[in-house]
């Protein structure tokens, strides 16, 4: 077994307290490779934020589980190389079982989350406790989740929203014991997080989707004040990136996001933790895309993948400094 406090690595503990007393959120990036690793520290590190690096049963799969250690033990000498020694999490993302979860405290993540909310209510608090237990053994943070988020995420799939009941929220952490609580109040998996006859067009002729749902964030904050509130699917799509895709001979309809006005809007009350995958995911295809159509004799990967890095980097760095308020805070 393997300590993340080894390989530099902190828990969410701290981060998370800090984060809802200063009215910002942590970003929590999902990686798979080594460029989005790079881009997420570069940015983090040139904005002097805290940051999650969050990893799926689907990208543990993809990239191997000791590679990923060692990735995240590198993340900690990366930053310090790059003259700033930031607050950094290896969180699991959507653990799926109890299984999983163990397997990844003994390789080293500080930090894991056990979504039991596809399994009945007492289904869900039995298995939340039984990880919740084994983790705090190593002091590994762990999180929950109530109510169910639409759309799709590498093995995460559901049809439909099943919002968080506010009346649920006490009973669940007190009896699990979490430290955060992932939520439903209307963001969504994926690029396509809703369809367009659920949205509505502004002045401009932009699909709007529907606005979250703000009224169960208050009373769930009432119910457990000062706890710890996790968004998931809150990628905002960003046009830019799906328009450049279609330019060069991609195909992605309907593809609309979480605004990211309502993003900033929730990170100042006790949401202290916001999941950004499926923007990062675009705006490296948009970059690989460009350099593929406009530059054809090109077959380095380092001439396509760099510039994917670059484009990564520059999202993630506008992400902590104007949704999530998490710049300077490291």
């Amino acid at each position: 077994m393997v300590s993340y406090k080894e390989l530099g690595l902190v828990n969410s503990r701290e981060l998370f307290k800090k984060a809802i007393e200063g009215k910002y959120a942590i970003p929590a990036f999902n990686f798979n490779n080594m460029e989005q690793m790079q881009a997420i520290i570069q940015a983090c590190v040139e904005e002097s934020s805290p940051v999650i690096l969050q990893v799926s049963s689907g990208a543990r799969k993809y990239a191997n589980q000791t590679l990923l250690r060692y990735m995240a033990q590198g993340a900690v000498e990366y930053a310090k190389e790059l003259g700033k020694l930031i607050p950094i999490v290896l969180h699991l993302d959507h653990g799926d079982s109890f299984e999983l979860c163990k397997s990844c405290i003994e390789y080293g993540f500080s930090s894991v989350m056990i979504d039991g909310s596809h399994f009945s209510y007492d289904e869900n608090v039995a298995l939340t406790r039984k990880v919740v237990e084994y983790a705090h053994q190593y002091d590994v943070t762990v999180e929950g989740e109530l109510g169910v988020l639409a759309g799709i995420e590498d093995d995460v799939v559901a049809a439909a929203h099943i919002y968080t009941q506010p009346e649920e929220v006490e009973d669940f952490v007190s009896k699990t014991g979490v430290d955060s609580l992932a939520i439903s109040i209307g963001t969504s998996h994926g690029a396509n997080k809703f369809k367009p006859e659920q949205c509505t067009r502004n002045a401009d002729g932009v699909l709007v989707p529907p606005p979250l749902r703000f009224d169960i964030l208050e009373a769930i904050e009432k119910r457990i004040p000062g706890f710890p509130i996790v968004l998931h699917g809150s990628s905002s799509v960003p046009q830019q990136y799906v328009e450049t895709i279609n330019k060069y001979g991609g195909k992605l309809k309907d593809a609309i996001g979480i605004p990211e006005e309502e993003l900033r809007h929730a990170s100042q009350s006790a949401v202290c933790k916001i999941n950004i995958d499926s923007d990062g995911r675009l705006a490296m295809t948009a970059a690989v895309r460009e350099v593929f159509a406009t530059s054809p004799e090109k077959f380095d990967p380092r001439q396509y993948l760099g510039p994917a890095r670059e484009e990564l980097k520059k999202l993630y760095r506008h992400k902590v400094v104007n949704v999530l308020g998490s710049a300077g805070k490291a």
